[in-house]
């Protein structure tokens, strides 16, 4: 029997990361990760513990169906942990919140509950949140920043006088040493395996696993049928940019470019890797160009730079945020390749993050994500074509001159026919 599990909360910054990690390294040797919704970040740490890519499940891009079909086909381990997004039930606007795909999947939900400064409250959030919406799937939950095992007890008395049917399957403790240690917080990305063995060990001291794993229990659906267009093989050479600065890929579009083409290709522009001749089309996904850091990391690759430009000229390129960036004539005063004649600025505030529709070139309707902190300050309209997009302002849609086509949107390369 497989098992499965939903990490969720009431809100962002509340210990879903911490008790995710703990699991995938407790799991290590049998567990897939996944990530409810277009988070790019989280996906990579879960790589990072569990050795396994983590895969992306968004109702929002994709519908019920397709969630089943994509966590079905990768659900290929006897465990999988699914990290929820912001709060529980955050994104039920959009159908693609963890309540969403905890029940479209039909997988268990555990909520991690901050007990901090607070006792018989906890059991009211929690009937709150289990009466929401009846159909929800949470069976258990976790109690962090509990001060002591006393503190703990009073809480759990509460919690099984009021809800019953969710088992208290224990707690983290207050101001964990191992975390202290670190300087980190909960930032956890650059953790190292002696860290994060650590940090794992603490989070699990007083949580029960078996009791646990007695609510992770699932059935696995049948997904014979493909619910996505069917799949016409290229016979062509996909470039794939992939490496420090241009990192944003989801699991699931780079396996799909596998399905795609003939043959996939992965460069690192930070090294000054040139795009063979070869190549019929060259992909620059998401990551980051703009901030200094990152742009030190390629202001001298004028190999890779120049080869691009060369295969703008007679061939395909697709670019998303960061590659759209880089596409561009400048950021700020970063030169960029200047291959489209579009400049952009970096703001001090978030320019855009949220869900989009978009409409293609040829009228169909693009679903994706954006989330970035530059803008668009030049576009001349006389050379390059626009996508049209579902906000005030037309410029987070995206762009398209001769074979190059680039966007601020990220989306599920599987779902439409954008490359």
């Amino acid at each position: 029997m497989k098992k499965a599990l939903v990490i969720s909360a009431i809100a962002s910054n509340q210990g879903k990361t911490l008790l995710t990690m703990a699991l995938l390294h407790h799991f290590r040797e049998s567990v897939r990760p996944f990530k409810c919704g277009p988070d790019f970040i989280d996906p990579q740490f879960h790589e990072k513990i569990a050795s396994t890519p983590s895969v992306n499940l968004d109702a929002y891009m994709m519908n019920e169906e397709q969630v089943e079909w994509i966590f079905t086909n990768y659900f290929d381990k006897e465990v999988a942990i699914l990290e929820g997004v912001m709060g529980y039930y955050d994104g039920m606007d959009k159908g693609s919140s963890a309540y969403d795909i905890a029940k479209i999947l039909d997988v268990p939900s555990l909520l991690i509950l901050d007990a901090g400064g607070s006792y018989i409250t906890i059991s009211a959030i929690l009937k709150g949140m289990c009466e929401f919406r009846e159909d929800n799937t949470i069976k258990a939950v976790v109690l962090n920043k509990v001060s002591s095992k006393m503190h703990y007890e009073l809480v759990k008395k509460h919690i099984e006088k009021e809800m019953p049917d969710v088992l208290v399957c224990g707690w983290i403790e207050k101001g964990l040493q191992s975390l202290s240690a670190t300087h980190l917080g909960l930032d956890l990305k650059e953790l190292d395996a002696d860290s994060i063995h650590q940090v794992a060990k603490d989070v699990l001291e007083h949580i029960e696993l078996d009791m646990l794993e007695s609510v992770m229990s699932v059935s696995i659906k049948d997904v014979s049928k493909y619910p996505f267009k069917k799949i016409a093989k290229r016979d062509e050479k996909c470039l794939l940019v992939k490496d420090k600065n241009f990192s944003f890929v989801y699991h699931d579009n780079l396996e799909y470019l596998r399905e795609l083409y003939r043959e996939v290709a992965i460069i690192d522009s930070t090294k000054d890797e040139i795009i063979p001749d070869d190549a019929d089309i060259v992909i620059i996904p998401g990551g980051y160009v703009e901030t200094d850091s990152a742009y030190a990391k390629v202001k001298e690759s004028e190999q890779f730079k120049a080869s691009l430009k060369e295969h703008a000229k007679s061939k395909k390129i697709y670019a998303e945020c960061a590659g759209l960036i880089y596409l561009g004539e400048r950021c700020d005063a970063k030169e960029m390749s200047g291959i489209l004649p579009i400049t952009f600025e970096l703001t001090n505030k978030r320019e855009r993050l949220g869900y989009y529709k978009c409409e293609g070139e040829n009228g169909e309707e693009l679903r994706g994500h954006a989330f970035h902190y530059s803008k668009i300050v030049k576009a001349p309209s006389t050379d390059i074509k626009l996508y049209k997009v579902s906000k005030k302002t037309a410029k987070d849609g995206g762009y398209l001159q001769d074979k190059v086509k680039a966007t601020y949107l990220h989306t599920m390369w599987r779902l439409g026919n954008i490359l």
